[in-house]
C-alpha cells in the first residue's frame, strides 16, 4: 500500500495576518483543493492523511464533499512544528502501508508523473525528493547585507515536495530527531542523520509553492493551463 500524508496544519505566517492560505481561491478552487484532488486522481495513491489545524476538521470534511472526493481519508491533528505534523501523520498511516509520501498542502501545482517517480524511487533507494537544479548564481551572506562567497550552483538543488519514502526509513529517521530533540526543516533532513541515500527526481514541470501573496498569480496561470 502507497499512502500520502499532506500537511496542511500550517498558519502561513507570511502571508500576512488572519489569512489561511490554504483556503484562498486559486483557478476557481482553494489552493488545498488542487492538491488534494491530484493524490485523489493519482492511482499510485491508496489512501490519504491530512494533516490539520484542530478545529478545522469540519472545514476540510466540507471540501472533500463539494469536490466528491472519494479515497479514503481520515484527518490528523497537526504538532506544533511541521515535523510535530509529519510525525502525527505517520502513526496514523495503515498498517499496510509500505510508501508514504509527504506533501505541503501548499504546493497544488505537482503533477501525477512526479508523484509516481519519487515512489518508484523510494523503492528502489528508500527515500527520493522532488527538486529542481539551481540556475541562478548562488551568494551566500553572513551579515545579511553583504557577499561572504560564492556558491557552485553545478552542486545544488532546490527540494520540493513530494518527499517520498519507505514507512520504515521515515519512522526510523523522525524518530531519532524527536529522540535527539533536533529540528529539521524538511524530511529529507532527518534521512541525513541516519545517513539514509536520498534520491533526487527532477520537477520536469513547475511545482512552486504559496509563500507570499506574489506567488498567486503565477501559481493561478500554471493551473489554469
Amino acid at each position: 500500500m502507497t499512502s500520502a500524508i499532506i500537511v496542511a496544519a500550517g498558519k502561513g505566517t507570511r502571508m500576512g495576518p488572519n489569512i489561511d492560505k490554504l483556503f484562498l481561491e486559486v483557478a476557481g478552487k482553494p489552493v488545498v483543493v488542487h492538491t488534494w484532488k491530484t493524490f485523489e486522481n493519482a492511482s499510485c495513491i491508496d489512501e490519504i492523511i491530512l494533516v490539520v489545524r484542530d478545529g478545522m476538521q469540519s472545514a476540510f470534511s466540507e471540501l472533500a464533499q463539494q469536490n466528491d472526493f472519494k479515497k479514503p481519508f481520515r484527518f490528523v491533528i497537526g504538532g506544533k512544528e511541521r515535523q510535530d505534523s509529519v510525525w502525527n501523520g505517520l502513526l496514523a498511516l495503515s498498517p499496510d502501508a509500505q510508501i508514504v509520501a509527504i506533501q505541503d498542502g501548499a504546493r497544488p501545482c505537482t503533477s501525477v508523473d512526479l508523484i509516481q517517480a519519487t515512489i518508484t524511487a523510494a523503492r528502489e533507494v528508500g527515500a527520493a525528493v522532488a527538486a529542481q537544479a539551481v540556475t541562478d548564481t548562488i551568494k551566500e551572506t553572513a551579515d545579511g547585507a553583504t557577499i561572504s562567497r560564492h556558491l557552485d550552483r553545478s552542486r545544488l538543488w532546490a527540494v520540493q515536495t513530494p518527499q517520498t519514502f519507505r514507512v520504515d526509513v521515515i519512522r526510523h529517521a523522525l524518530g531519532l530527531v524527536r529522540e535527539k530533540n533536533l529540528s529539521v526543516t524538511d524530511d529529507t533532513a532527518a534521512c541525513e542523520l541516519i545517513g539514509q541515500p536520498v534520491k533526487l527526481v527532477a520537477s520536469l514541470t513547475p511545482n512552486p509553492k504559496v509563500t507570499l501573496p506574489s506567488d498567486l498569480p503565477y501559481i493561478e496561470l500554471l493551473l489554469r493551463k
